[in-house]
């Protein structure tokens, strides 16, 4: 049997992901608006309610919470990726600056009316007397500007306030944060929301759009908290962090039209389950208080999140350092809704395969783990399904790829009798010629990809009239062509 593909990862990890010809340059019409992106996870280590901006100087800024709680932090880079070595510089200290004596939590950088600032928790008399606080930045560099604090935002209660996050719609600059209620007897979080003044005030009184009212929200705590927002297509999508910061952790989802009176409650609809959770087969936990930014090219956006790479955590688990940053690719399906898919498994992220014939259908798996499955050509949705790693070089040595589920690493595609199965590495049919491929242009579209079988490369995966996939000849330039060329997302 040949080696596993955690070995090849081990020994190729710079090339464990295909340099696609097709990233590099334009993209015609029919090829995707939203070209793949290929990061590598886990981000950045032991950094928490992790926040990236995109500046208009071109740079990536990164601010996230620290395990000791006690201080601000930025880190700057041209690519995400980059952010994952550089110089990180800690611009407000606590202990320092004499303000506070709690927590130091979820900041998010800004930048407003020509300056920077930053909004975090802060335990102002005491640990957990937690209220949202801003500094105030002046330089074109926020890593070098000249900080000051502009103090606590005043909400409608001196009650445990956190996770503040600013957005604009329709004009009007808007605070979102997590709040203790004590009108309703609830000790946990809810989402709150005021029109500001200014960076550091709000035009109260503050309304409640969000409260923890499913179960799963309500598992370890009752808590509904780590909004944040992205519009498209005139509607804005919050999803937001619930229950407790194990692997209970999850994301939701409110959304509002833009154009809505946004201080109406009513304006607001809520989802009942979960978008984003805890993953056993990718490995990880407690996916949550995320953020978005953009793709280098602008055309991708991007969630920001944190998760554990275990699940189980010993004791208090605020007092767990291994909350670590990510990165993945949102897709918008067709129905213009967000899909984050899955947390990914840690190593470079995942590509999505969409058919040159029909630019509606992406190559899809179906496997619940019971064994091999055929893959067909299916709707975009769930994402999940759609997903696949190329690892580089496959099975078969330097020059091939192999293509792995993200949702079930260690299953890969093959060639069974000539029709394209999902199946573990670990099924005597799985051997390295039976999955293994070469991938050159697109047969059809250049700046598509096809994939050869390796031990016979007359042959390509292609879809059939009924969008079974298979490994068949490919003669000339017609639509036997575009059935063998993908566009990859």
């Amino acid at each position: 049997m040949f080696t596993s593909w955690r070995d090849v990862v081990r020994a190729t990890t710079t090339a464990l992901v295909v340099g696609l010809a097709i990233l590099a340059g334009p993209r015609s019409a029919a090829a995707s608006p939203s070209p793949a992106v290929s990061y590598t996870n886990t981000l950045i280590h032991q950094r928490a309610d992790p926040h990236i901006v995109k500046h208009t100087d071109g740079w990536y800024y990164f601010t996230a919470t620290v395990p000791e709680y006690d201080r601000i932090i930025l880190r700057r880079a041209e690519t995400i990726q980059g952010l994952s070595g550089a110089e990180e510089v800690v611009v407000w200290d606590r202990d320092a600056s004499g303000t506070g004596v709690g927590y130091v939590w979820a900041p998010e950088l800004h930048h407003i009316d020509g300056k920077w600032y930053v909004h975090f928790a802060l335990g102002i008399r005491d640990a957990f007397d937690i209220r949202p606080f801003v500094i105030e930045g002046t330089g074109a560099n926020p890593l070098t500007a000249d900080w000051v604090e502009k103090g606590v935002v005043r909400t409608n209660w001196e009650t445990f306030s956190l996770d503040a996050t600013t957005f604009v719609a329709n004009g009007t600059r808007y605070l979102c944060w997590a709040q203790n209620d004590p009108t309703t007897g609830d000790s946990g979080t809810s989402l709150l929301l005021a029109p500001m003044e200014n960076p550091w005030t709000l035009r109260l009184p503050a309304v409640v759009i969000s409260r923890p009212e499913y179960p799963w929200e309500r598992v370890g705590h009752n808590v509904n908290e780590g909004a944040y927002v992205v519009e498209r297509n005139g509607r804005l999508y919050m999803p937001y962090s619930a229950a407790a910061t194990d692997h209970n952790y999850a994301v939701g989802m409110l959304s509002a039209d833009a154009d809505a009176d946004l201080m109406d409650p009513a304006s607001w609809e809520k989802a009942s389950e979960p978008l984003f959770v805890s993953n056993a087969l990718t490995g990880q936990w407690g996916p949550g208080h995320h953020t978005f930014t953009v793709s280098e090219d602008g055309l991708s956006d991007l969630i920001v999140y944190h998760a554990r790479n275990y699940s189980r955590v010993v004791g208090e688990p605020l007092n767990n350092p291994d909350r670590h940053t990510r990165v993945q690719k949102v897709y918008w399906g067709a129905d213009g809704t967000p899909d984050f898919g899955i947390p990914v498994p840690d190593g470079p992220t995942p590509f999505r395969f969409r058919s040159h014939n029909d630019e509606t259908l992406y190559t899809r798996h179906g496997a619940d783990g019971g064994g091999p499955v055929s893959l067909h050509l299916a709707a975009d949705r769930p994402v999940r399904e759609t997903q696949f790693r190329v690892v580089s070089p496959g099975f078969a040595g330097e020059g091939t790829v192999s293509l792995e589920a993200a949702s079930h690493p260690g299953e890969f595609l093959r060639d069974k009798n000539g029709i394209v199965e999902l199946a573990p590495q670990g099924d005597q049919d799985t051997t390295p010629a039976s999955a293994s491929f070469v991938q050159v242009e697109g047969l059809a579209d250049g700046e598509g990809v096809s994939f050869a079988l390796a031990n016979d490369r007359a042959r390509y995966i292609r879809s059939r009239a009924d969008r079974l996939l298979v490994v068949a000849p490919v003669n000339g330039a017609g639509e036997a062509a575009s059935l063998a060329t993908f566009y990859t997302e």
